[in-house]
């Protein structure tokens, strides 16, 4: 089910590498030609695509009047959720809440010894929608990651999606959204969520970033409205790297590999070891534990084609192919996880020790569970405050600070060949610039 892969069998390594890499929506052409096609449908036909597209693909017939969730309705479904659901969910949202405050950024300006003044203004964004996921499971823990941080920025207008049974389906997710004070939620999913968000309906306004995982229709539509709007990330299938040692706890990294691995059937949940022995134990542990699991089928697809076990000599072999992942989540059990953390450079979080599973940054501990993933980590972050804000540069020259810098100005501008440029400046100097000689002979 789950492959041992040895230090001997590095084409089988590099294969494992390969397939991981393909997942990436952007190398599925036929896949972005489908969602184009449905963004352009709902630019065309706006509310009137977002009932059609519920029935073909969410299988429910809804009115226009639908399309956005009332306070009874949200109401109805938050009212059933369990008591100590509702419980965790407080916490959470308390203990994400106090984490992002930490990210919160100021405007700041500064005098330069000329007199000239510059700055940075942080200014929150005035709408965002966000795209909360349902599917083969619905994450009410989604809800609280876009939710908080966009609310810790100030946004004034928080727009959420959701496909149209979500809400009945889990009540969890109800529940956030009331106790987020959430109130403009629309039951349209999948890239026609995104497409409206990104342009506009009737219904649904247009808003300025899009955030929120999804499948990879909804990853697909990202990529495609980006420019139009901007986006947090393409997210592409979740993914976890467990680096282990013989200290680890075969039974602990097995629960962890499947708890990754019953996300989906292209999520990627991955042990790198220098211990054979410990390798072993995690196979027949995995084997033993996935029987125990609801969602088997889809863990163990998931194992199948991107799962391994991977045994290598030295940890700086680990580190190294670790890093060139990238991955989304990634887990250290090792005699000195401090000093492992220190050799890695790409992770969209790192989780140490035996008793922080990665569940714990999923739901409750307060960073973002909205991570960089597909080796993106490598260039992008977890979705934070700073994703719901903007910085605007300030400038402000006085008369005699700009005419000390006009002539390098005017200079720079000439040598691009942007004479406009060049007159604007030289036009402001104080003791102003000799004619040049072709304008000379033209005013002779």
């Amino acid at each position: 089910m789950i492959r041992i892969i040895r230090e001997s069998e590095r084409d089988l390594l590099d294969e494992m590498l390969k397939r991981l890499e393909a997942r990436a929506v952007a190398f599925d052409p036929e896949l972005m030609k489908t969602v184009s096609t449905i963004i352009d449908d709902v630019r065309a036909r706006g509310d009137e695509a977002l009932i059609d597209y519920a029935a073909r693909f969410d299988g429910i017939e809804l009115k226009l009047a639908d399309l956005r969730i009332d306070e009874h309705t949200l109401n109805a479904a938050a009212d059933k959720v369990d008591t100590r659901v509702l419980a965790a969910l407080r916490e959470a949202i308390n203990n994400v809440r106090a984490f992002h405050e930490h990210q919160l950024e100021k405007s700041w300006e500064f005098t330069a010894a000329d007199g000239v003044r510059l700055g940075q203004r942080i200014e929150p964004l005035e709408c965002v929608g966000l795209y909360v996921p349902g599917g083969t499971a619905a994450y009410p823990s989604s809800v609280v990651m876009n939710v908080v941080p966009a609310q810790v920025a100030g946004v004034e207008r928080i727009v959420v999606t959701t496909p149209p049974r979500t809400l009945f389906e889990c009540p969890a997710v109800a529940a956030a959204l009331r106790e987020l004070n959430i109130t403009e939620i629309y039951a349209v999913g999948g890239a026609q969520a995104i497409a409206a968000l990104a342009f506009g309906t009737q219904t649904i306004p247009r808003v300025d970033k899009i955030t929120g995982p999804g499948n990879k229709y909804v990853a697909a539509a990202k990529k495609l409205v980006f420019g139009v709007v901007g986006i947090d990330a393409i997210a592409g299938p979740s993914e976890v790297v467990i680096i282990a040692d013989d200290t680890a706890r075969a039974d602990f990294v097995a629960a962890d590999l499947l708890a990754q691995a019953e996300h989906g059937e292209d999520a990627a949940a991955i042990l790198m070891t220098t211990s054979y022995e410990l390798a072993r134990e995690v196979d027949q542990e995995v084997q033993r534990q996935i029987r125990l699991l609801p969602r088997r089928a889809i863990a163990e697809a998931s194992l199948k084609n991107y799962g391994a076990l991977v045994v290598l000599n030295t940890m700086k072999e680990v580190c190294a192919i670790t890093n060139w992942i990238a991955p989304e989540h990634l887990q250290l059990v090792t005699k000195d996880d401090e000093a492992i953390a220190s050799q890695i450079r790409h992770a969209g979080a790192i989780f140490l020790g035996g008793h922080t599973p990665e569940a714990a940054g999923d739901y409750l501990a307060g960073p973002n569970h909205v991570l960089p993933t597909g080796r993106t980590a490598r260039f992008s972050s977890a979705l934070g405050v700073y994703d719901f804000v903007k910085r605007t540069s300030v400038l402000c020259y006085s008369s005699e600070a700009f005419s000390k810098v006009a002539h390098s100005i005017t200079v720079l501008a000439e040598c691009e060949g942007l004479a406009a440029h060049a007159r604007s400046a030289s036009i402001r100097s104080k003791t102003g610039f000799p004619q040049r000689r072709k304008d000379a002979k033209k005013g002779s």
